[in-house]
């Protein structure tokens, strides 16, 4: 691989992993709050309409397309051990690839399709909704973590001397 590749997979990256970084921060410190001083009904209903939004291209080059150029790095880091900076490559790919895309398809995703089919005026949404917003904002928690870990991580690789 080109030096020229590297350094604009490893650009893409850290930039996708901090702009992913920053949407899932934006939720664990207001959105969730807002919505959880919502009637249930409404955080609900808000919370079903953002389910179906972030399912747009924009979101999705920005959270797969980072996902697809972490398993470049990774496996570059992993053919290319022995170069420095490779441990800050693998470290920072596989947070993403762990921390962010399998934390969200393992516990977000699944908590978003059982609320997806959840009728907000029910009186058994209440619970749900509760459960919902602790679990739900806990695991994001850790996405968004993992993603800024990801970002420092795959930035440090830059300072190392050339792959």
């Amino acid at each position: 691989m080109s030096n020229q590749l590297l350094f604009s997979i490893q650009l893409f990256s850290i930039l996708g992993c901090g702009l992913v970084a920053g949407m899932f921060f934006a939720f664990s410190t207001f959105v969730m709050l807002a919505l959880g001083q919502r009637p249930p009904a409404e955080g609900i209903a808000v919370m079903q309409a953002i389910n179906i939004m972030v399912i747009n291209p924009w979101f999705m080059i920005a959270f797969l397309g980072t996902a697809v150029t972490c398993l470049c790095l990774a496996a570059f880091s992993l053919v290319q051990w022995q170069q420095p900076g490779s441990i800050y490559l693998l470290m920072g790919s596989l947070l993403y690839l762990i921390g962010t895309l399998l934390v969200t398809i393992r516990f977000n995703v699944p908590m978003n399709d059982a609320l997806a089919i959840v009728e907000p005026r029910n009186s058994d949404a209440v619970g749900l909704w509760n459960h919902y917003l602790m679990n739900w904002t806990f695991w994001n928690h850790v996405r968004t973590a993992a993603a800024l870990a990801a970002t420092a991580s795959l930035t440090l690789a830059l300072k190392a001397p050339q792959l």
